[in-house]
C-alpha cells in the first residue's frame, strides 16, 4: 500500500526552479516593502492605531481615525494584509482583546516593536520618509545608466535631477525641510542610545564641535546630558539659517572644508560616508589643526558605519551593506577598519578606537 501511494504522488523535479523564481521574486518585489510602508506614513495608520492604546483597532477604528475614501477600505484591507505579512503591524485574536464596539468579527491590530518607532514625540518617521521620498528613491532607478559613466561626477541624484542633492536643498525649501527633518529624527534617536550606552566618551570634556549637525539635534542631546559641555553646530549657511534660537547650543555658519572652529572634541555623525578619501583626508587634517593634544582631551568622534565590525547576525550585516549601496546616491562609501585607518593615518591622527554598540553603526575615538 506505502508503495502504491508512493507512485501516486509525483516528484516535482521542477521544485529546485520555483524555489529560485521566489528568491528572485522576493528582491523583485523587495520594494514594495517600501511602497508599504511609505503608504503607511502617508495615511498616520501607526497614529491610528495607536489612537486606541494598546487594546489595538480595528479596521473600521483605523478608518475613522484617517483621511480615506469610504469606497478604498477594502484596498486598505490589502494594505494591512501586507503591514502585517512584514512585521510594521500585528493582530491578535479577538479573545484577546475586546474592541468593545460590537464588532468583533473584525481582526483587531496592534503595534509591533517596530511600528512604536512611527509614533509619539520621538518617532522617527521623518527619516523614514526622506529615505523612501520619490525624490530619493526614484534616483536608484537611474543606478544601471549611472554605473556606465565615469566617477566622479555626476552622483547618481544629479545624474537623475540635474543637480546635487546639497545643491537642491539650498534653494528648494520643501526639500530641505525634508531632509533637515529626516537628519533631526535620526539624531534625537541615535542620541539617546549614545548618551545611555556610550556616555563615558562626553565625559571630561569642556567643549564640543558637532560638525555637519545640522539644526543641531545631537549637541542638543549631548548639552542635555552633560550640562557642563559648550556645544557648538557647524554647517552651511543655508542649514543655520533655519536652526532653533531657544538652546544653548551655538551655530556657527561655515564650510568644513575650509576651516574647523576650535574645540576639545569635534564630533562627526554620519558626515564621512557622503565623501572620498581624500575629501574625508582633508577634513580630519582641519581638525588635526585645532584639537588640542591628546592628553588634554583632545579627540575626534565620529559616529558611522564600520562594515564587519564585530560579529554581525545576517540581517545587520544585510543593512549595512544596503547602506553602502545607499550612499552611492551622493557618491559616498561606508568603510572597513582598514579603511578608516588609513584615513586617520593619512590626516596625521595617532591612534583610534572602534565601539560597536549602535546596532550597524559604531562610535570611534580616534586621537591626534
Amino acid at each position: 500500500l506505502e508503495h502504491c501511494i508512493m507512485a501516486l504522488t509525483p516528484v516535482n523535479t521542477s521544485q529546485p526552479l520555483l524555489d529560485a523564481q521566489l528568491e528572485l521574486w522576493q528582491s523583485t518585489f523587495g520594494y514594495f516593502k517600501s511602497v508599504a510602508l511609505k503608504c503607511a506614513l502617508d495615511l498616520h495608520i501607526a497614529d491610528a492605531i495607536h489612537h486606541h492604546g494598546d487594546g489595538g483597532a480595528t479596521l473600521t477604528q483605523i478608518v475613522d481615525n484617517i483621511t480615506l475614501h469610504p469606497s478604498k477600505i477594502p484596498c486598505l484591507r490589502r494594505l494591512m494584509r501586507v503591514l502585517t505579512t512584514t512585521g510594521i503591524f500585528s493582530t491578535v485574536p479577538q479573545h484577546h482583546l475586546s474592541t468593545n464596539d460590537g464588532n468583533d468579527e473584525e481582526p483587531i491590530y496592534v503595534l509591533t516593536p517596530v511600528s512604536r518607532l512611527l509614533v509619539g514625540p520621538q518617532n522617527i518617521c521623518p527619516i523614514n520618509a526622506m529615505i523612501i521620498h520619490p525624490m530619493l528613491a526614484f534616483s536608484y532607478f537611474e543606478l544601471g545608466t549611472w554605473f556606465q559613466r565615469e566617477l566622479p561626477d555626476p552622483c547618481i541624484f544629479k545624474h537623475t535631477h540635474g543637480e546635487a542633492l546639497w545643491e537642491m536643498a539650498g534653494h528648494d525649501a520643501a526639500f530641505n525641510a525634508l531632509v533637515n527633518d529626516g537628519m533631526v529624527s535620526d539624531s534625537r534617536f541615535m542620541m539617546d542610545i549614545i548618551v545611555k550606552e556610550c556616555g563615558e566618551v562626553f565625559r571630561g570634556i569642556s567643549s564640543l564641535l558637532d560638525v555637519g549637525g545640522g539644526l543641531g539635534a545631537a549637541a542638543q542631546g549631548i548639552s542635555k546630558a552633560f550640562p557642563g559641555v559648550k556645544c557648538s553646530v557647524l554647517d552651511l549657511a543655508h542649514v543655520i539659517a533655519n536652526a532653533p534660537s531657544d538652546t544653548d547650543v551655538h551655530y556657527i555658519a561655515g564650510d568644513m572644508f575650509e576651516s574647523i572652529p576650535p574645540a576639545n572634541v569635534i564630533f562627526f555623525k554620519w558626515v564621512f560616508h557622503d565623501w572620498g578619501h581624500e575629501d574625508c583626508v582633508k577634513i580630519l587634517k582641519n581638525c588635526r589643526k585645532v584639537l588640542p593634544p591628546k592628553e588634554a582631551g583632545g579627540k575626534v568622534i565620529i559616529m558611522d558605519i564600520v562594515l564587519g565590525a564585530d560579529p554581525l547576525d545576517s540581517k545587520r550585516r544585510e543593512m549595512q551593506v544596503l547602506f553602502d549601496l545607499y550612499v552611492m546616491l551622493v557618491n559616498g562609501i561606508e568603510r572597513d577598519e582598514q579603511e578608516w585607518k588609513k584615513i586617520f593615518l593619512e590626516a596625521g591622527f595617532s591612534d583610534y578606537k572602534i565601539t560597536p554598540v549602535l546596532g550597524i553603526r559604531s562610535i570611534i575615538e580616534v586621537y591626534p
